[in-house]
């Protein structure tokens, strides 16, 4: 819970710093902490409902100018959602797990839809929930050390927290590509593609947090203090991207880069990287997020977050998430037995199943105007 600071004071305000997050008034900000270092601040349940229940109170109160969300951790921004604690909590009680699925999505609506600044800092790895809390803030800020990566098709998931709309949009393809393969980008390409707006040393981050505390207007305060990030890794092989990922099926991508690394040179080797890299994923994965990231242009963020909830409640019917985690995080052998086990074993009907509407079991997000009229 947070409690109001009264006019001009800078007060300290935790929210469930045991649960992993602290949200604290200083000045004119309210700064949300992750501070689950020993799980890279990955997201639990609670963490979500502690930043969502302080959210509307924050877009009401005339004192505060903007949010800032940061991380107490060295390594990490946040490193995803806490799998373990979802897929658990769905062996032992499904109906609990599709309510905090609800309630992830819920709040990346609520962060997209809120109308003040809200300032994300990152250091460190940024992936999965973690980017669902930082990338509809207005301001996304990276320091030396950022990492992206959408790497849930190696766990027999799918890029959810409606990243696919994202993805969906990016030039050459590389949206397809990094939703598909997982790969991990720094700084650099992260700003060529809009994934953060400024980037920063992170020793100047706190530098910024003060001066927003004194509600320094936030545009000239970062546009002031950007460094050029340098050249971005993958530009020199977006045009080999966009030529195989455009492919019209999967299986034609696969052959494009299979020819590509016939080609030898850095353009053969990149292709057979990106190879490996799906060959470690679920091939339904593969499937409904090839699937998704396509009909995701076609969608606004509040349609793709409302079908990101339909295809999550699914894989948690399947067996692929499971086992991914299984054999990623629990057990470590880092030999997922997928179902099934190739992407030629990937019946259509499969993959129909899970972008099928149910009347009885969707989720139903507020419209932006409905979002607006409460304040948020």
């Amino acid at each position: 819970m947070v409690m109001a600071a009264t006019a001009g004071d800078s007060a300290t305000v935790k929210g469930d710093r045991a649960g992993g997050v602290d949200i604290h008034i200083a000045g004119a900000t309210a700064v949300v902490t992750l501070d689950r270092c020993a799980a890279h601040n990955a997201l639990t349940d609670s963490m979500r409902r502690a930043i969502a229940d302080v959210v509307p109170g924050l877009a009401r109160d005339a004192r505060i100018y903007a949010v800032v969300i940061r991380s107490a951790c060295p390594r990490a921004f946040c490193a995803g959602g806490d799998v373990r604690e979802i897929t658990a909590m769905a062996r032992r009680d499904p109906a609990a797990a599709r309510a905090s699925l609800a309630r992830e999505y819920g709040l990346n609506w609520l962060l997209e839809c809120f109308s003040k600044p809200t300032v994300s800092l990152i250091d460190g790895v940024v992936m999965g929930s973690g980017v669902g809390i930082s990338l509809y803030g207005t301001h996304r800020v990276a320091g030396e050390g950022y990492a992206f990566a959408m790497p849930e098709t190696a766990l027999g998931l799918f890029p959810d927290d409606g990243v696919c709309h994202a993805f969906a949009r990016m030039p050459d393809e590389v949206g397809l590509f990094l939703g598909l393969t997982g790969r991990r980008i720094g700084r650099a390409d992260a700003y060529a593609l809009g994934l953060v707006t400024h980037c920063l040393p992170a020793s100047r981050f706190a530098e910024v947090e003060a001066a927003l505390a004194d509600a320094d207007p936030v545009d000239p305060l970062l546009d002031g203090r950007h460094v050029d990030p340098g050249p971005a890794p993958l530009a020199p092989f977006r045009p080999l991207i966009g030529s195989c990922f455009s492919a019209p099926s999967l299986g034609e991508i696969f052959r494009r880069l299979d020819a590509a690394v016939g080609q030898g040179g850095d353009t053969g080797t990149f292709a057979a990287g990106v190879l490996a890299d799906l060959a470690r994923a679920s091939p339904l994965s593969l499937a409904v997020t090839f699937r998704h990231i396509r009909e995701a242009r076609g969608l606004d963020l509040r349609l793709t977050l409302m079908r990101d909830y339909r295809l999550a409640c699914r894989f948690l019917e399947g067996s692929d998430f499971y086992e991914g985690v299984r054999a990623l995080l629990v057990d470590k052998d880092r030999n997922p037995r997928w179902q099934p086990a190739g992407l030629g074993e990937v019946a259509a009907g499969s993959v129909d199943r899970f972008f099928q509407l149910r009347l009885e079991d969707e989720l139903v997000l507020p419209t932006r105007q409905e979002m607006q009229a409460a304040r948020v």
